[in-house]
């Protein structure tokens, strides 16, 4: 897509909460169409099973969402407590980062879903300590499909494209990042991915390049405004609608979405000076990238047998991913990450992945899929990744 094609608007309309997600209209629009009366859902094995044996794209289904148990709450309320102020520094951090590099008239875009969360704390931090009032919506970018081309195109009608800045939550190995990149070239958009925790050292807009636990990466739709991943498929989603999720309505009584975001806003008078100490540390300091974590993953592949390295989730959001979501084979825990890692010790011992505390990790932890008889290995296409079945 080049500048050109995205002067002409498209039909497509913004959705917004309640009707759609349990955030309200001012905190995030959704660029979404919704999906929310389509069954999507199978049991992780069985759906990854039809990935692995049709060259099925991941984001064409959806896994059955996981119901956390009254421990794995509990994990997330005391999560959230022990955090709140060090997220609110980072999300903080970032957003100052934004303002004096990007101008009061920025606009937020977030990457669907774990993106959202952190783009609806950006833009309370900007009203919060500048009084700025930044539009912010979400988007949805797909592995191996890129960014929603609609999306974009909605975007370039109603603001000036280099003004978007593209948010997500973490960083693991650097993926979306990279596809982030291909999928703007030549737009007009500014490829550059701001994060709340860089711990694979793939950006230089960030909160804190330490891999830590945040709360937001617990949990699937009910941390992140009752909606589901994103799905693309060619049945559902026509050339002039944006890509479709669902909102799940029925999961309201285990929503924490606003509890999130709300305890970590509260915290922003209190972390206000540290917020400005580290912003200025920050803009003084080396941000370049230095991809770290994409080297880890590549030697932590070849000492385990793993072919490919999209097997390889590494930090405590993606590993966490790995146990919602996938089919793990094990997990790597750096020795006395702590207290950071007590829901992924919980969800491992819940599904019987072994865990193994080693050194020289450069992430708190990396969840592994299974390399032989995985049935939810995606490649960087998205589609399944080919593996000999084990011997014996």
């Amino acid at each position: 897509m080049t500048t050109e094609t995205l002067s002409s608007p498209p039909a497509a309309r913004p959705l917004y909460g309640p009707a759609f997600s349990s955030y309200s209209a001012a905190d995030v629009t959704w660029l979404l169409k919704d999906l929310s009366e389509v069954a999507l859902e199978a049991p992780t094995e069985e759906r990854e099973e039809a990935v692995q044996s049709g060259g099925a794209h991941y984001a064409e289904s959806l896994p059955v969402e996981y119901q956390p148990s009254p421990e794995y709450q509990a994990l997330f309320h005391t999560a959230l407590d022990a955090s709140a102020d060090r997220i609110a520094l980072a999300v903080g951090a970032v957003a100052e980062l934004l303002l004096r590099e990007r101008g009061r008239g920025l606009v937020l875009a977030s990457l669907a879903r774990a993106g959202t969360p952190v783009g609806i704390l950006i833009r309370r931090w900007l009203a919060f300590a500048h009084g700025v009032d930044a539009p912010h919506y979400t988007v949805s970018i797909v592995r191996g499909r890129g960014i929603d081309q609609v999306a974009l195109r909605y975007l370039a009608a109603h603001h000036d494209p280099a003004s978007v800045v593209f948010v997500d939550g973490w960083t693991g190995k650097g993926a979306i990042t990279r596809e982030l990149a291909e999928a703007l070239a030549g737009t007009g958009f500014d490829p550059e991915l701001a994060v709340l925790a860089d711990p694979g050292g793939c950006v230089r807009t960030f909160g804190t390049r330490d891999d830590f636990l945040i709360p937001s990466a617990c949990l699937n739709s009910t941390v992140s405004g009752l909606v589901s991943r994103t799905v693309l498929r060619d049945d559902l989603i026509g050339p002039d609608e944006f890509h479709g999720a669902k909102f799940y309505r029925e999961l309201a009584g285990a929503d924490v979405s606003a509890e999130f975001v709300d305890a970590v806003a509260a915290r922003f008078p209190a972390v206000r000076e540290a917020v400005a100490a580290e912003a200025d540390r920050l803009a003084a300091g080396d941000r370049t990238p230095t991809w770290e974590g994409w080297a880890a993953v590549e030697r932590i592949s070849a000492e385990y047998g793993i072919d490919s390295v999209n097997l390889v989730k590494p930090g405590v959001g993606e590993t966490t991913r790995v146990l919602l979501r996938r089919v793990p084979w094990r997990i790597l825990a750096r020795r006395g990450a702590g207290a950071d890692l007590d829901h992924v010790r919980l969800l491992a011992a819940q599904r019987g992945v072994p865990v193994e505390d080693v050194d020289d990790l450069p992430y708190s932890c990396v969840g592994l899929i299974h390399p032989r008889y995985t049935r939810g290995a995606t490649g960087a296409d998205g589609t399944a990744v080919l593996v000999e079945p084990e011997k014996g």
